[in-house]
């Protein structure tokens, strides 16, 4: 199975040559011997042909806002569309859950209570078919946009008390989260050192760093991300 990973940004330059970019997160993070992968790097203008070109599709996360006026974003939402429209299963993560309940009639905006970075823990509010570790998800986030309005459709899956919308399911062909499963805890700290000082309050990034070690869940979502793209649909 052809997996496109819709690539919406980049790695710090420190990181990459040394924990890879958005897209190497995610091949490795999903690594199946049924799934392969192809990058598309959309931040820079380089798209697929159109939906058919992959069995499955993965937006990843982004430094920009899904409501920026960027050359790159309209016609990604028009893809997120066709891909909708023919059933093919898709995952949006941080600025990919954004930008799918964007092109799909939601609203996304900027969280007047601010930023959330490092592990945060997420209660699961919906039983579903697939086992996300338990009653609660510990994930590694780093985002200040949320989804404020769900598109017609979209049920909740996971929240806390500052991100209501922190992981959504549409039928089963779309799964997206708010948090980023993919990044590790040295991934995080290197975002902490390299992007954070100076955008994101230092006691955020402080505290962030005070429980980067605390085991998350990535393994388990991992796990659940890759059996949403293997399983088999009408």
């Amino acid at each position: 199975m052809k997996i496109g990973i819709l690539q919406s940004g980049h790695s710090p330059d420190a990181l990459i040559e040394q924990l890879g970019d958005y897209g190497d997160l995610f091949t490795a993070m999903l690594a199946d011997d049924d799934l392969t992968f192809k990058v598309f790097s959309v931040v820079d203008g380089i798209f697929p042909s159109g939906a058919t070109a992959a069995d499955g599709w993965l937006i990843t996360g982004s430094r920009y806002g899904a409501y920026e006026d960027h050359h790159w974003i309209p016609p990604l939402e028009d893809l997120i569309r066709e891909i909708h429209a023919r059933a093919l299963p898709m995952i949006g993560v941080c600025f990919g859950h954004q930008i799918i309940a964007q092109a799909l009639g939601g609203k996304v905006e900027k969280f007047q209570g601010g930023w959330t970075v490092g592990r945060t823990e997420y209660e699961i509010e919906y039983e579903t078919e697939y086992d996300m570790g338990g009653q609660k998800l510990a994930v590694n986030a780093w985002h200040q946009d949320q989804v404020t309005r769900r598109p017609d459709g979209a049920r909740v899956l996971a929240r806390n008390e500052t991100c209501e919308n922190a992981v959504l399911a549409y039928g089963d062909v779309i799964w997206t989260i708010q948090p980023h499963p993919e990044m590790s805890s040295e991934f995080v700290d290197g975002l902490i050192r390299f992007r954070g000082r100076g955008l994101v309050p230092d006691h955020l990034l402080d505290a962030a760093q005070a429980r980067n070690e605390l085991p998350n869940s990535n393994a388990d979502i991992a796990t659940l991300m890759i059996d949403f793209f293997k399983k088999k649909r009408l």
